[in-house]
């Protein structure tokens, strides 16, 4: 079982316990773009084609480059998605597709209390972002909570 420890602190790395680094072929152009398109602002910069990160309000993501074995993901298929939640879904969706993002699911209500939808960004990675709309106990929706 994972207890909760404090983590010592580095202005050098993001606070977030789990951060994502994300791949991209042109880290400034990816950098440009998701700052652009979702709103994330730059923190650090590694290099100027390295590695940025970003702090997503209490989380974090790092965008690193192509490199050994490091790789973008392939067009027109996921691997993975990474999900990021907001305020005002309609607004942040405008807003995105406004700066180039390719709205694969448009904003649908969801039965777990969750508005989402899924965009891709400029190399092909998925991207849901959420908005809750209400405290909903999984088990009023076919869900199980496993922890008391």
């Amino acid at each position: 079982m994972a207890e909760s420890v404090t983590m010592k602190a580095n202005r050098s790395v993001p606070s977030a316990t789990v951060i994502p680094v994300l791949i991209y072929p042109d880290v400034r152009a990816a950098v440009a773009w998701l700052a652009a398109a979702f709103g994330f602002v730059e923190g650090v910069r590694t290099g100027e084609g390295h590695r940025a990160q970003f702090q997503v309000d209490d989380g974090a993501v790092i965008v690193g480059d192509v490199h050994g074995d490091r790789r973008a993901p392939l067009p027109d298929g996921a691997s993975h998605s990474m999900m990021v939640r907001v305020e005002d879904i309609d607004a942040h969706c405008a807003h995105a597709r406004e700066h180039g993002a390719r709205i694969v699911t448009e904003p649908t209500d969801f039965e777990y209390g969750e508005r989402q939808y899924t965009a891709t960004d400029l190399a092909g990675r998925r991207w849901t972002f959420s908005e809750t709309l209400a405290d909903r106990a999984p088990e009023d929706w076919g869900g199980e909570s496993i922890t008391p």
